[in-house]
């Protein structure tokens, strides 16, 4: 008999480190032909951190963003990071970046505000030129303005940012304190079909809801949300190094014998960006990228209680717990 439930979990998840040394920097190089060189310490793991970074530089400076440069892959060239890793990277590192861009465009606002007959304060940067705030018409190209702080000038057009929250001690007191930097929130419902007979699960639909902050780049969000949804279905019914700890019987010793979800195993996902700026981040960023592979599981082991009414508390849920589980179950129920 296969039988239906579904299950609902909720969550928040703290982004970055939360008592000091979470430190992000930044360096942006704009060169004579308009160009731009970013550099930041935090290693793209796959999750899109280069694209996202240039992107707020891009905006920043007011270029293009195939304008933009990215060097992070070295970290004896690259200006420090504590690290891919607590959720922490767009939240923390476009904080540094951000100065950095600035620190920059202030070099070149002042070589061209004489140009313009215009102060510094008065200039914008965007679309690809330097113009004087409410009269687009009195402008320069970045390229020249960065031409003429670089060959004429002999200015180095170069910003630096950091960015590191203050620890927040707790109060001897009352132990109040704000140690995280932000908050993201996010619900997951799944919905599963049990075989009471062989104690097979199958994953019909996951449907994962998230609060990023500000999405600066939603197809990589949707991304990254697919990903977890894929990473948590793994963790909740197949992943396990140890399947009979503390023996070592039949762990997998190559990556070929670790059961994984493949495309065969993924079911509807449906994703919803929900947007709560963040008041730490000049955007409203917040990190969800562990997040999205912590809710599924929990939230698949609730629908698997909905459906078959049993409480699992060791992960994975396979087959053989299930049909375990459900004989003991049959047992203990009176005659």
């Amino acid at each position: 008999m296969k039988k239906r439930g579904i299950g609902i979990i909720a969550d928040c998840y703290p982004t970055g480190a939360s008592k000091g040394g979470d430190l992000s920097q930044a360096m942006v190089k704009i060169k004579s032909d308009g160009s731009v060189d970013l550099y930041f310490g935090s290693p793209d793991l796959g999750q899109g951190s280069q694209t996202v970074m240039a992107q707020v530089a891009a905006e920043e400076l007011g270029v293009r963003y195939d304008q933009v440069k990215v060097h992070n892959r070295d970290s004896d060239n690259t200006p420090y990071s504590f690290g891919t890793g607590a959720s922490r990277v767009t939240f923390c590192d476009s904080n540094a970046v951000v100065q950095a861009a600035r620190e920059a465009r202030a070099i070149l606002f002042e070589v061209v505000a004489p140009d313009l007959k215009a102060s510094p304060e008065e200039l914008v940067a965007a679309d690809g030129a330097i113009f004087v705030r409410g009269d687009p018409k009195r402008s320069i190209p970045i390229g020249r303005a960065a031409f003429k702080a670089n060959r004429v000038m002999r200015k180095l057009v170069v910003g630096r940012g950091s960015y590191m929250r203050n620890v927040s001690e707790p109060d001897p007191e009352t132990g109040a304190c704000d140690p995280f930097c932000t908050l993201a929130w996010g619900a997951v419902l799944a919905e599963v079909e049990v075989d009471t007979e062989t104690g097979e699960i199958d994953v019909l639909r996951l449907v994962c809801i998230y609060d990023v902050g500000k999405a600066i780049n939603p197809l990589l969000i949707e991304g990254q949300i697919e990903g977890g949804a894929v990473m948590g279905i793994g963790a909740a019914l197949m992943e396990n190094l140890y399947p009979y700890y503390p023996s070592l019987d039949w762990a997998p010793r190559t990556l070929g014998e670790y059961v994984i979800p493949t495309a065969m195993d993924v079911p509807d996902i449906e994703e919803e960006i929900l947007e709560c700026p963040s008041t730490e981040n000049v955007y409203g960023v917040k990190g969800i990228g562990e997040m999205t592979a912590n809710l599924p599981a929990p939230a698949i082991v609730s629908a698997i209680h909905d459906a078959i009414g049993i409480w699992f508390y060791e992960l994975p849920v396979t087959p053989e717990k299930v049909l375990k589980a459900l004989e003991e179950n049959a047992l203990s129920e009176p005659k």
